[in-house]
């Protein structure tokens, strides 16, 4: 612990050192993408949302690091594509481990991107630490409890058929998840994670009973206090015009928060980025420059 903490700037040592309400914190899986030239040292850290994985955000990660200059990581948030399972899957403890991700990777000054769930994740996290964090974009999630719809307990139920029978073709069990999911984007999205076992059948990489049992708290947002926690710098909000989840009766709890923050609307649902790419890296390379127009 001692040569870890020799990495960490010395007034988050005993937070660190003492933390025991989040379990252990986990080893991300990532990949990074850099640009070809002239590259600038604050990385972008990109957190995909619930179901997802660091692929889904390959096409933006590679986009945003080519027209900002600067490196971007495409981190697999806990119990989802290649990092770790664990039972605990709460905000503090997604927040906990991109702590330590981003003081073992020695990122100064990074900016958070968070979709829905990651969004919460990335709020957590720059709330608690501040000075860690350069700025934050947070798509189509607010700091606030919320209700998921009620179709996510479903997918749920729908993989967990999957896997009882198990199958040994995607397309089988595409044939099963009609039953729960009706949109075809979202169901191909849902069985990105697959993989096969050794007597063939397929399986979900993500812990279905953990992330099953942990919706009610992914719901609502951990942080309460705002005297002793406001993220003063700047930050995005991004929603989609047509998704439901940062409706406008939550824009006072977010300038609460987040007293800085910019509101822009994108014609989309709630998978804004995978929705309307381009006009999500309008917004965010807009930000992001400040000052400097997008063509």
């Amino acid at each position: 612990m001692t040569s870890v903490l020799k990495r960490i700037p010395r007034q988050w040592h005993r937070t660190i050192a003492t933390n025991k309400s989040t379990g252990f914190n986990l080893p991300l899986a990532y990949e990074i993408y850099k640009p070809q030239t002239n590259m600038k040292s604050e990385a972008v850290i990109i957190l995909h949302g619930l179901f997802g994985s660091k692929k889904n955000n390959r096409g933006i990660s590679k986009v945003l690091a080519r027209d900002l200059g600067r490196p971007v990581y495409a981190i697999d948030l806990r119990n989802h594509g290649d990092s770790p399972h664990n039972q605990k899957h709460d905000y503090l403890s997604m927040a906990e481990d991109l702590f330590w991700f981003i003081s073992m990777h020695g990122l100064k000054n990074p900016t958070l991107i968070g979709h829905s769930m990651g969004a919460k994740a990335a709020m957590a996290l720059a709330l608690q630490y501040p000075s860690l964090i350069q700025d934050i974009v947070s798509v189509d999630n607010a700091p606030a409890n919320t209700m998921f719809p009620s179709d996510f307990s479903r997918y749920i139920e729908g993989m967990q058929k999957v896997e009882a029978a198990k199958v040994q073709k995607q397309s089988e069990a595409d044939e099963i998840l009609q039953g729960y999911v009706e949109s075809l984007p979202v169901r191909q999205f849902l069985l990105g994670n697959l993989y096969r076992t050794e007597d063939k059948s397929q399986r979900f990489k993500i812990p279905l009973e953990i992330l099953n049992r942990s919706l009610t708290t992914l719901r609502n947002f951990p942080i309460q206090e705002l005297e002793s926690h406001k993220f003063k710098k700047p930050s995005l909000f991004v929603r989609g015009t047509k998704s439901n989840f940062i409706p406008d009766h939550l824009l006072p709890g977010i300038e609460k928060f987040f007293p800085q923050y910019k509101l822009v609307g994108i014609e989309a649902g709630h998978w804004v980025i995978s929705d309307s790419p381009d006009e999500f890296r309008k917004a965010v390379i807009q930000f992001l420059s400040r000052e400097e127009q997008v063509e």
